[in-house]
């Protein structure tokens, strides 16, 4: 009788301590005063209102609830920044409160349990590594160091176009070639994918690769935001994350044991001349205070390739396309090339501040064609205040890039390809300016900016110097398809296919 009752008011006093918390915890949480957002479902939250183009649903959703907006994706609050204003506050005057970044499946499997530099928690490792990426890798001296390299595949492309001349081409493919050619040369030292009977991976299933890679890091996987069903990966995602991490490794390993090797065998002679020999160097260095793993290395290595070939290609195959849907871009890409370049030579990179409407193409491309539309997420490490409202720990952030760079309240007709909109004014689009955001700003900034409009403006420039372009006889303006596939970046959902002619002298052509 006394075990029984003992029982009894055990468990009638847990029952009433649990109601006293619920009712503090919902006293607590109506005292928050959280952003506007639609209301959840149980379990999914908000996830239902996300479809195939997550960036577009979520431009949608803030054009209702506004520039500051709440949603839960499964258990994950998730707070979106979609104007100018809230930008700064989340990448420049608070961005030190969220520097962090979410922990997601796809940091875990495809860049060895966050290693690189895009997913690496904040602290003393990545702090290391991004002054490694600005002081070493990306530095203004080695990029310049390196346009040797990107003049030489430059003109392989332009000499792979010329003998397509009158064919249908498509364009990604060249571009992705040539891209790759030049970040690999820069990374690795030299072309690794040029076929040949050693071959670790062909140069299609790399591109394969590099497309599978960027469209996982960037995918909404449900495992992330509901962890309970995690197991599940009621998607696929977390198994073509696995099968995918399979087929990079061996490539990295291969590179790696490479240049392992002449190190040893050139010893004290031994000189770095390549980005994969500098973060060994750096690897092995006993002065800095957190070390660079081996996995470390390949996880970077992997982010240099993928990232330099990635994003120049995307942008220069959109900007053929919208020309191509407003052929008067042209034209007065031509008059100014023809007038500040002639016809006798080819566009250099010195060249490129002499052609403002070249470089106000480029520009237009990125605004209306951001490579992350939606920045890659970042995660608030304390409660804080944004605008007003209660941001608590642990709360993903997103800065949605496509909805400020349409924003009509700051651009003219923001859906329309313009790049005269550009002419004759002060451009910013370095971090400094937050209605330009294509590398993102603030600490977790792009640290290859400045190798990736070099990379963009200079192939651009050439393209439209060196040929005309036309679309096939079966493709007209009007349904050339403009639909884009989400991830971390957003390429053409169908390639380009495009018809080059020759616009200068025939002797310009034997590069």
């Amino acid at each position: 009788m006394y075990s029984h009752s003992s029982t009894y008011y055990v468990v009638t006093c847990l029952a009433t301590m649990a109601l006293l918390l619920l009712s503090l915890g919902i006293r607590r949480h109506r005292r928050l005063n959280r952003p506007r957002g639609p209301k959840p479902w149980p379990i999914i939250g908000n996830l239902n209102l996300i479809g195939v183009h997550p960036h577009r649903s979520i431009h949608e959703l803030s054009k209702k609830y506004g520039e500051i907006m709440q949603l839960k994706f499964g258990s994950q609050n998730v707070v979106v920044g979609s104007s100018v204003e809230m930008a700064k506050i989340f990448l420049k005057t608070q961005d030190l409160n969220f520097v962090c970044r979410p922990q997601t499946a796809a940091g875990k499997y495809t860049t060895y349990n966050n290693s690189d530099m895009m997913w690496a928690p904040y602290g003393a490792y990545w702090r290391q590594t991004r002054k490694m990426s600005q002081m070493v890798l990306f530095s203004t001296k080695r990029v310049e160091s390196y346009e040797y390299i990107r003049v030489e595949e430059r003109n392989s492309l332009l000499k792979s176009i010329f003998e397509s001349v009158g064919k249908v081409i498509v364009l990604k493919d060249l571009l992705s070639t040539a891209s790759f050619n030049v970040i690999s040369r820069m990374v690795l030292g030299k072309r690794y994918l040029d076929e040949s009977e050693d071959s670790i991976v062909s140069p299609d299933e790399f591109k394969k690769m590099l497309d599978e890679l960027f469209l996982l890091n960037g995918v909404f996987n449900i495992g992330d935001f509901i962890p309970w069903i995690g197991f599940m990966d009621l998607q696929g995602y977390v198994r073509r994350m696995k099968a995918l991490s399979k087929k990079f490794d061996p490539f990295l390993e291969h590179v790696l044991d490479e240049h392992n090797q002449r190190r040893m065998e050139e010893g004290e002679k031994f000189v770095a001349t390549d980005m994969v020999d500098l973060l060994l160097q750096i690897a092995d260095d006993p002065e800095h205070d957190v070390k660079i793993e081996r996995d470390g290395v390949k996880a970077f290595t992997q982010d240099l390739l993928a990232g330099g070939t990635e994003s120049s290609t995307i942008i220069i195959e959109w900007a053929i396309c919208e020309m191509l849907k407003k052929p008067e871009t042209f034209q007065k890409a031509n008059e100014e090339l023809d007038r500040v370049i002639g016809k006798n030579r080819w566009v250099q990179e010195k060249d490129m501040p002499n052609l403002p409407y070249i470089k106000a193409i480029a520009i237009e491309v990125m605004r209306l064609h951001p490579v992350a539309p939606l920045l890659s997420p970042r995660r608030a490490r304390e409660d804080c205040k944004v605008a007003g409202y209660d941001i608590s720990q642990g709360t993903r952030v997103l800065v949605s890039a496509w909805t400020i760079m349409r924003d009509p309240k700051l651009w003219d007709k923001p859906e329309e390809f313009c790049p005269e909109r550009f002419i004759g004014k002060e451009i910013d689009i370095k971090g400094n300016d937050f209605k330009l955001l294509p590398f993102g700003a603030g600490r977790r900034m792009c640290p290859g900016y400045n190798l990736g409009l070099k990379a963009v403006e200079g192939t651009l420039a050439n393209l439209l110097h060196g040929f005309t372009w036309t679309l096939p006889n079966t493709i007209t303006r009007d349904n050339l398809n403009m639909e884009d596939v989400f991830g971390l970046s957003t390429p053409k959902k169908i390639p380009l296919l495009t018809v080059a002619q020759s616009r200068l002298p025939l002797d310009m052509y034997h590069l």
